[in-house]
């Protein structure tokens, strides 16, 4: 089992979110990844950090795409070490 934490920052009706949610928790699934989402506009810090970015998914913290992604390019990178 992974150890690897991958984070969907997105936010509520946003139509790319919702794209990279659907290839985030499908590889996250396959890999054994933990997978959590957080809402930027639930917390100003985030709303800042990550405002015109979003959907932006990172791993371990480190941010890995933003806008899109697609399954092949998170899986290469999950197995090249996050």
């Amino acid at each position: 089992m992974s150890t690897v934490r991958m984070t969907l920052y997105s936010r509520p009706g946003c139509h790319l979110c919702e794209e990279m949610r659907e290839v985030a928790v499908a590889v996250a699934r396959e890999a054994g990844v933990v997978f959590e989402e957080m809402d930027v506009d639930a917390d100003p810090a985030l709303a800042v950090r990550y405002d015109l970015e979003v959907p932006v998914l990172c791993l371990d913290g480190v941010k890995a795409f933003s806008i899109r992604v697609t399954a092949e390019r998170l899986r290469a990178r999950l197995r090249d070490g996050a």
